[in-house]
């Protein structure tokens, strides 16, 4: 009997390891960056630190209670939509050089042009957001922009390398039409393995900022979150950025859960033109690392942001709560407290240099 237990012991961590091994796991750091990363104020017991002590699950709840909720509980009839989600296809291609535009291309996928300068962040394109094609599946009209949709990029700006913000094909397919690279550290080991030159990564810590073409300026600034593609988590680090252009400050959030470093963002960078925030596939369980809709408003109030633009719904179902809760509630909510959330449909452009913008409630519909 102890040899069977043996024998399937290594069996399954065989497996683990040829599964793991796949491109589309990355890589894990080594050499140069993993000296970096030794030396980082935030690395500590082998593994990145939030700035807050940040546990997996909030008080009350357990991995066994989250994981039979997921899989066995009865499910919300409107987890996913009953039907197409609306969407635009905007040809991103063919915007004017001279448009300062947002295109939000579901989750947290979004393209940014801003004083002539391109911008892809987080960029999912294709059907799911998982390391295997038949899991976590985008919902039909979500999936209408494909890797082959987007232009020659100035930059490509990653948030951390979760599969719904970093996927691999959608990496490998636009490599060819990526100039730099913008990742916090770690991750750039992923993009090496999968034929990204070291010299077009931009890859640093909170903290750190880089001056890029048309005198942007992008800072790397916290987020309270975690990462990692394989078990081992917070072998790399997550981040949320500032961008700082000669007409406009932007906030791009990056998954995070509510902490004080929205309110040291804002008082250190604010107040910001537009804050794109991240407001969906939360639950009360693992409100430390994704915040509730409640506290993406308190997020934008700390930021101090004039426009805020609610991402990370819409796309996929990764949370318990109806897929069109998110943007339900963080409007409502918005609207007591008198600010202005802009819900633009996935591919409709939103002009960065309007002061009015009206978006209908398309998930409503």
């Amino acid at each position: 009997m102890i040899y069977i237990l043996i024998a399937a012991a290594v069996f399954i961590v065989l497996l683990y390891l040829i599964i793991t091994n796949r491109s589309v796991f990355g890589a894990e750091a080594k050499g140069k960056r993993l000296e970096r990363m030794h030396q980082s104020r935030h690395y500590k017991d082998n593994q990145f630190q939030n700035l807050s002590y940040t546990p997996s699950l909030a008080e009350g709840y357990t991995f066994p209670k989250v994981l039979y909720d997921f899989f066995f509980k009865k499910k919300n009839p409107l987890l996913k939509p009953l039907n197409n989600i609306p969407s635009i296809h905007t040809d991103l291609k063919n915007i004017p050089k001279n448009q300062d535009v947002f295109v939000w291309l579901g989750h947290s996928s979004y393209y940014i042009q801003t004083d002539g300068v391109s911008f892809l962040i987080d960029p999912v394109l294709s059907l799911y957001g998982s390391p295997f094609k038949f899991f976590n599946k985008a919902f039909t009209g979500a999936d209408i922009f494909k890797p082959e949709d987007i232009p020659v990029l100035d930059y490509l700006v990653i948030t951390h390398d979760h599969y719904d913000h970093l996927d691999y094909p959608t990496i490998k397919a636009i490599k060819n039409r990526v100039n730099t690279v913008i990742l916090p550290l770690g991750v750039g080991a992923h993009l090496e393995r999968w034929g990204y030159r070291p010299d077009q990564l931009i890859e640093e810590e909170w903290g750190d900022n880089a001056v890029l073409k048309s005198e942007i300026k992008i800072t790397f600034t916290p987020a309270r979150h975690f990462s990692g593609r394989k078990v081992k988590r917070n072998v790399t680090l997550w981040t949320s950025y500032v961008l700082e252009t000669p007409t406009k400050k932007i906030f791009l959030g990056g998954d995070s859960g509510y902490d004080t470093h929205f309110k040291m963002i804002g008082d250190k960078y604010g107040p910001f033109d537009y804050a794109i925030i991240e407001n969906g596939q939360y639950n009360q369980a693992w409100k430390y690392i994704h915040a509730l809709p409640e506290d993406v408003i308190q997020a934008s109030i700390d930021v101090n942001a004039k426009n805020i633009i609610p991402v990370h719904s819409s796309k996929f179902a990764l949370a318990l709560h109806a897929w069109n809760e998110p943007l339900e509630k963080v409007t409502s909510l918005g609207k007591e407290k008198n600010l202005t959330i802009l819900t633009p449909m996935i591919g409709e452009p939103l002009d960065l240099n309007k002061t009015d913008h009206q978006f209908k409630a398309w998930w409503k519909e």
